[in-house]
């Protein structure tokens, strides 16, 4: 897994290469305005210690990703999703602490209102794989990275309110 960091558009400038995750990319370029991902996935931030906006990043080149993606701010951290390979399995519930309504997903929604008569989904309990959550239908709007794990709150994460979620693929990679 690698990612090349450069100050400047189109890969010019000072560089950072990553090969894990980075909390603060401060003590190493001054700014980031492209990237280039030689392997791997990625969840960029757009503040230091993987707060703020997060953005997926796959294998490719990125020559002026704050235009791309309408970013205000440039990259100031990030985070390797590692791969996985096997089954997909998250239940999401319509409130907070697994409260409401619950789905056992184990593929894509495109639209949770559609699917199932959910509006929204404020926590969640992730079983196997990685995930990304949107914040509107259709994989729109700000995103989140989910790994295994169990979600209580969505409130501490700006009181986003998820209505899609995708599996980050091997195939991705």
């Amino acid at each position: 897994m690698k990612v090349t960091f450069f100050e400047d558009r189109n890969f010019q400038g000072r560089s950072y290469d990553c090969m894990g995750d980075s909390g603060d990319f401060s003590s190493y370029l001054n700014r980031c305005h492209s990237c280039r991902v030689e392997s791997g996935c990625w969840m960029m931030y757009d503040h230091p210690n993987y707060m703020g906006n997060g953005y997926f990043f796959k294998r490719g080149e990125y020559a002026d990703y704050m235009s791309m993606f309408g970013m205000s701010n440039c990259i100031r951290s990030c985070r390797m999703i590692p791969m996985h390979r096997g089954s997909y399995r998250m239940r999401i519930y319509e409130r907070d602490n697994f409260m409401g309504q619950m789905h056992e997903m184990m593929d894509d929604c495109d639209n949770t209102m559609d699917r199932y008569r959910m509006s929204h989904c404020q926590s969640c309990h992730v079983m196997e794989g990685h995930w990304l959550m949107y914040e509107q239908p259709h994989y729109r709007g700000r995103m989140s990275y989910f790994r295994p794990g169990e979600y209580r709150s969505f409130s501490n994460m700006g009181g986003m309110r998820f209505m899609s979620m995708r599996r980050i693929m091997d195939s991705w990679y």
